[in-house]
Order: structure tokens, then sequence, then C-alpha cells
């Protein structure tokens, strides 16, 4: 099955390895329960119950969903890329040492990456490629 359809801007956020630029996301002064997941292949990312406002102009999450998440040395050396787990698709950076919050963790996302499913609503199938 193919991944979800993307935009031209999302395909350079998210396959390209791009950033959206700081404020400009749909999600970062976004509060409402629910979901985050990938927008390539709908994998759950993070529960809006781990997101907090940083004020880094991207939508900041403290914790993610177990497994669902990879850490990559970015190739500018200095930062963490953090990458869907299911497809590989771009998500933004993990910031450690903060102490934004009690788990010290900054995963500082691009809105473009992401798709939110409100609480109550049924979460679409992930998509897996093989």
């Amino acid at each position: 099955m193919p991944y979800n359809p993307l935009t031209a801007q999302e395909k350079h956020i998210i396959e390209d390895k791009d950033t959206e630029p700081a404020g400009s996301g749909e999600y970062d002064n976004f509060f409402v329960d629910g979901t985050f997941i990938c927008k390539r292949c709908n994998a759950p990312l993070f529960s809006s119950k781990s997101k907090f406002e940083a004020g880094c102009g991207w939508p900041a999450f403290d914790e993610n969903y177990p497994n669902a998440v990879k850490h990559l040395p970015d190739p500018d050396g200095q930062r963490t890329e953090i990458q869907c787990a299911n497809c590989g698709g771009h998500l933004g950076h993990v910031f450690m040492g903060e102490k934004f919050t009690e788990t010290n963790t900054r995963h500082c996302v691009n809105s473009l990456s992401l798709k939110f499913v409100k609480k109550g609503n049924q979460l679409p199938k992930t998509i897996r490629e093989k």
C-alpha cells in the first residue's frame, strides 16, 4: 500500500529533511486533546498530553509513543534528527537538557510532518510499505 500523498511543501519537509519557518505551522499554538500521527504513513507519534509550549516556533513534545520515533545524528554534527520509526519521514529534531519539563526532552517537530486526530475519533490505519 503506498504512503499518503504529500504536497510539494510536505515532501520538501518529510522527504528532503527541510524545516518549515518558525511560527508558521498550524500545530505550534494548538492544544486540543488527541493524537498526533505521521502525515506520510499515519503512525501514531505523540499524545497531545506530551505537548507543551516551548516558545520555539514549532510544536514541542516531551515524549513520544514507545518505538514511534527514531533518533539519528544530524548531518550538521550538532543536533539529533527525529524520524518516524515506521516510514523514515523527517519530523524535526530532539533536544535534551533544556529543563522545560520533567523528562528534560523537547521533540521540536514540523507541523507539516504531522496530522492530528481529535480524541474520540478513530485513528487511520498505519501504512506499512513492504
